[in-house]
């Protein structure tokens, strides 16, 4: 049963012992922690096991590692995640969406957009006009456009909860990622052969779902013994990263494009998104944990460092398409993901100035974009806009924030 908006809100000030209308804090910690994670658990949807349709289907799949995240860094609510996570991991699959995915709207032609046909966000009437309605997807266990996100998803339950059944299917997925790895048309480059498409369609070759590939290859190298490597997954990280390099997504001032021209295979020149600066920071630890080389540590500082300079010149995270309003479902994800990544660096190498950025930026979530019920809205520098209410992708977004501020209190 979907829970409705402020159902369990008596139970969640029991929880978390705070007020809603708390003054500033100094620090974030675990009592507003607690109050988000209740807020977000608004919109869990039980039947489905998703957090839809306050958000969609890769969303859910970042909700998942979010509160993963949160029973690292919070015992009192490890139980009940655990719970929640064992319910998405069976009812999950059996949701069948009618959904499709587009690259580009009025105002960001680089934007990744999510429409559903059947909830919001809904798909725009010159698109239905000239396509029609999407056909309902059958998806096959949780394999699909946006397969990535699930298997780091799973990948992170399967450290909190050590359930042998999360791992196998994050190997599941990435086995299906494989299937097209270095057979797309820009998958030769002066580094070697690597890559995969965006989506099942073939229409694009873009940095995240490369950057995705390459850390699930990176993670499932340290997580399965090499005698059981189907495909080779050490070697496979190597290559894809070697391939990622050459492509030229990441600049020469170490931040990381949207994706490549599919005539020219070379840098489009697309939007510098804060998820693109992320993924890659938890690939290039792992990668370092296989191997025992630190330069991929050194690279990964470098790409966290020109995003925080890029993306936060005021020190509070924001994505350029804030605050007009043309972020989507999608484009309000993307930030809390930078920060997931540089907390897992921070914790291998830490630098004061990840930690200030943590606190700064939690701080300012909980004084500026927070409302009365503890949700969470897109515009960590606030002030809140009504015209973008919060929902599971903002709220678990800016929870990836929380949790990193408590993490290193």
């Amino acid at each position: 049963m979907l829970l409705k908006p402020f159902a369990r809100l008596a139970f969640i000030a029991a929880l978390t012992e705070i007020s809603y209308c708390s003054a500033i804090f100094a620090d974030i910690s675990n009592p507003q922690l607690e109050a988000a994670y209740g807020a977000l658990q608004q919109w869990y949807n039980s039947s489905n096991g998703l957090w839809v349709p306050s958000t969609g289907w890769w969303n859910s799949a970042n909700c998942l590692t979010v509160i993963a995240g949160v029973a690292t860094v919070d015992d009192r609510l490890e139980q009940q995640i655990a719970g929640v996570i064992s319910k998405t991991y069976s009812k999950a699959p059996k949701w069948n969406a009618e959904m499709t995915k587009v690259v580009g709207v009025k105002d960001e032609p680089y934007l990744m957009q999510t429409y559903y046909g059947d909830q919001w966000p809904y798909l725009p009437p010159q698109y239905l006009k000239q396509h029609g309605k999407p056909l309902r997807q059958n998806f096959t266990g949780f394999l699909n456009s946006d397969e990535g996100w699930w298997a780091l998803g799973w990948i992170a339950a399967y450290d909190l909860t050590n359930n042998q059944e999360y791992l196998s299917q994050a190997q599941a997925i990435f086995k299906d990622m494989y299937s097209v790895f270095g057979k797309t048309n820009c998958s030769k480059n002066d580094d070697g052969i690597g890559g995969i498409w965006w989506d099942k369609n073939h229409t694009y070759v873009n940095a995240i779902a490369n950057e995705l590939f390459f850390s699930t290859a990176a993670s499932l190298a340290n997580r399965v013994p090499p005698s059981y490597w189907t495909p080779p997954y050490l070697g496979i990280a190597k290559q894809q990263l070697a391939w990622f390099q050459g492509s030229g997504m990441i600049g020469a001032n170490f931040t990381i494009n949207d994706g490549l021209d599919q005539q020219t295979c070379r840098n489009n020149g697309g939007t510098i998104w804060t998820y693109n600066q992320g993924v890659i920071l938890g690939g290039l630890v792992e990668l370092s944990k296989a191997t025992g080389d630190t330069s991929y540590i050194d690279t990964a500082h470098k790409i966290a460092e020109a995003a925080i300079a890029t993306l936060a010149p005021s020190g509070i995270l924001k994505d350029p398409c804030e605050p007009t309003g043309t972020c989507g479902a999608d484009g309000s994800q993307f930030k809390g993901i930078l920060v997931r990544n540089m907390l897992i660096l921070h914790k291998v190498n830490p630098k004061d100035v990840y930690r200030d950025f943590f606190r700064r930026n939690a701080k300012s979530i909980w004084e500026n974009d927070r409302n009365e019920w503890n949700q969470l809205s897109i515009s960590w520098a606030g002030p809140l806009d009504p015209a973008y209410p919060a929902n599971a992708s903002t709220q678990s977004s800016a929870m990836d924030c929380l949790v990193a501020a408590v993490a290193v209190a």
